[in-house]
């Protein structure tokens, strides 16, 4: 009962939040202002990762749902740290309304799992794994702001959204240097990967190894095509784009065939 209770309060939180910041918008397109919204959209990060430890025993699930909604959980914290540096509350107007929906999923719908015994190691592994994720999921969230920016900025369509978003030049800079955090966690999860996974290519890895490798490929070739030729607009969308792609699926995508189309846990 008092889970449940954990878990609808924590949408209706995240829900809350996304209509005080969305609300500015509706109107004359002015920024998301004021510190509500990001202090009730707080509260809810704080639920949801009561109602995870609740569910869970406190211990990392990596079952499909139960992963899902730990990653919406530290997506939004995240936002909510970026936001403490740079006006980019809009953010949680994307972020917000999915941890609701992957909380509502997890606590209502999805059956009870139980988390897999692992050493600390592995642990280790999987925790800069998330948030290597995380960071860059944020990433891809500012890589589709900027893409409508410049779209808009192209068409001289301003309207009430675009002027809500932060200027491009800003948007841009914190998108680099959201890839680049979320490249070095990246690399330091191949690498934990290499020193700590038993059999990083063995059964049911194989695939996310080397979509996690690809993955790496695209978002360094992005950092260094930035640094040494100046690449932005489109090609950088693309590319950010292209690299969380390749983790959704080293990630999930394995992950969903076998527990929810093959019924077995990895």
């Amino acid at each position: 009962m008092i889970l449940s209770a954990l878990n609808l309060l924590a949408v209706a939180l995240y829900l809350i939040a996304t209509a005080a910041l969305a609300w500015p918008l509706l109107g004359e397109g002015r920024p998301p202002g004021g510190r509500m919204p990001l202090v009730v959209a707080a509260a809810a990060v704080l639920l949801h990762a009561t109602a995870l430890l609740s569910m869970h025993r406190g211990a990392l699930d990596l079952h499909f749902f139960a992963a899902l909604s730990l990653v919406a959980c530290v997506v939004s914290a995240l936002t909510l740290l970026v936001n403490l540096t740079r006006p980019v509350a809009i953010l949680g107007v994307a972020v917000f309304p999915l941890s609701a929906l992957l909380v509502a999923i997890d606590g209502f719908v999805a059956p009870p799992t139980v988390p897999t015994p692992m050493d600390w190691q592995i642990k280790l592994h999987v925790t800069i794994a998330l948030l290597a994720f995380s960071v860059l999921s944020i990433a891809a969230v500012l890589a589709i702001g900027l893409a409508v920016q410049e779209r808009g900025l192209r068409h001289r369509q301003f309207g009430p959204w675009l002027r809500a978003l932060p200027p491009l030049t800003l948007t841009e800079s914190l998108l680099f240097q959201l890839i680049g955090a979320g490249f070095a966690l990246l690399t330091l999860t191949l690498v934990t990967g290499a020193l700590f996974v038993d059999n990083l290519f063995g059964q049911h890895l194989v695939h996310k190894t080397v979509l996690s490798i690809l993955a790496w490929l695209v978002f360094g070739a992005l950092l260094f095509g930035r640094w040494r030729y100046g690449w932005r607009g489109r090609r950088a969308v693309n590319l950010t784009l292209s690299g969380t792609a390749l983790l959704v699926l080293a990630f999930f995508g394995t992950k969903a065939v076998l527990e929810l189309v093959l019924h077995r846990s990895m």
